[in-house]
């Protein structure tokens, strides 16, 4: 007796494999092109239905109430928040044992701002960051850990302060925020002891060795007696930059709404960039702020015109990164600039011994900061933070 036969469009094609071994093939060009380009057509959809449902005039509108007293402080407001930014992550990278002046690092903040900014996905600056640093510091690793920790930092001075703002001034969310609390911190209870309970009870092995040394990184970068106090403030500064950066916008588009009405929709602003779901950190931040304002009461129009000035201005910010762009593209290898010098030689290998860590400063033992080299005991200076 025959075997009944399966309709062709029932049948299932099984995966491909590898005829050798039998293991799965890799995913294939096109399939890895879609996932990393994900985040970028999904704020492009946003932004498409936004457009639909509103129209191109709240843009324009936004776009030419910008005038040149804003542009002014925007880039006021950018300069002090990339200056603390840029303070945090050399205290953090000083943490993790690696060199990083502060002037350098306003350097490279800006670019990567820029880069953040003009280019989709909203993070392939900090990636480019984290890498330059780690090259030029000899460690890439511990390079890309420290923007990593200076990044988390700043989220979790965000969704700390966002908590409190969500949870006590009144906003669209107030009353799903006050129900979600308990439940969350119960959560997080409840994972932290399984956590614990499953460390205690297991036998050390490689992932639990690199999660011991991911958080002595982070206690060493974040939470240290000499960091945290400057992790802190420099955190809160450069958020108070934000929420007055939005408070700005919020005039430039029009709202008349006040501190207390506006912090909060800032706060729900700032959580919506995070998302990775942007092109430039256009998307999300759209959708939610036209929300926000529109179940405040503010008009749904005006939400999304404060947006729409907000970025703009988030980008005059960062326009100091194409300075720094323009001056390294054209700066020698050596750090001089021009037709080369007889002492190029002699400058670069200044340059190299100067800002590439000794061996002995990588130890966990190393005295850094307090001394410039371990084995020396000299006094550390200025220059050679």
């Amino acid at each position: 007796m025959s075997a009944p036969t399966v309709p062709a469009d029932l049948r299932r094609t099984p995966p491909r494999a590898d005829a050798s071994t039998g293991d799965p093939l890799p995913p294939t060009p096109a399939r890895r092109a879609l996932r990393a380009h994900l985040g970028t057509l999904a704020g492009t959809a946003i932004l498409a239905v936004l457009l639909w449902r509103m129209g191109t005039g709240v843009f324009l509108d936004g776009l030419r109430r910008i005038d040149a007293p804003t542009v002014l402080a925007a880039l006021g407001i950018g300069l002090v928040t990339t200056v603390f930014s840029a303070w945090r992550w050399a205290l953090v990278a000083r943490g993790l044992r690696i060199r990083l002046p502060l002037g350098p690092a306003v350097a490279d903040y800006y670019r990567a701002l820029f880069l953040n900014a003009a280019l989709p996905g909203g993070v392939l600056g900090d990636v480019h960051r984290a890498v330059h640093h780690g090259r030029s510091a000899g460690d890439l690793g511990r390079g890309v850990r420290a923007v990593v920790l200076e990044r988390v930092a700043g989220q979790l001075a965000l969704i700390g302060v966002g908590v409190v703002v969500l949870l006590t001034l009144p906003s669209p969310v107030l009353g799903e925020a006050r129900r979600a609390a308990p439940l969350v911190t119960l959560a997080v209870l409840g994972a932290l002891a399984v956590i614990i309970a499953l460390r205690m009870n297991r036998a050390p092995a490689r992932g639990g060795r690199i999660l011991r040394a991911t958080l002595g990184e982070a206690r060493q970068g974040l939470l240290s007696r000499r960091n945290l106090p400057g992790v802190a403030v420099s955190s809160v500064v450069v958020l108070a930059g934000h929420l007055v950066m939005f408070g700005l916008a919020a005039r430039v588009a029009g709202s008349g709404a006040t501190v207390a009405e506006l912090t909060p929709l800032a706060v729900l602003a700032l959580l919506a960039m995070g998302l990775p779901l942007n092109v430039g950190g256009w998307g999300p931040r759209e959708g939610v702020t036209a929300w926000a304002f529109g179940a405040a009461g503010l008009g749904a129009g005006t939400g999304l015109g404060v947006a729409v000035v907000y970025g703009v201005l988030s980008f005059v910010a960062s326009l100091p990164g194409v300075v720094v762009l323009v001056v390294r593209r054209f700066a020698r290898p050596d750090g001089s600039y021009g037709r080369p010098g007889r002492f190029s030689a002699v400058r670069s290998a200044v340059r190299k011994e100067k800002y590439v860590p000794k061996e002995s400063a990588r130890l966990a033992s190393s005295s850094f900061p307090f001394s410039a080299d371990p084995s020396e005991g000299r006094p550390m200076t200025p220059e050679s933070v």
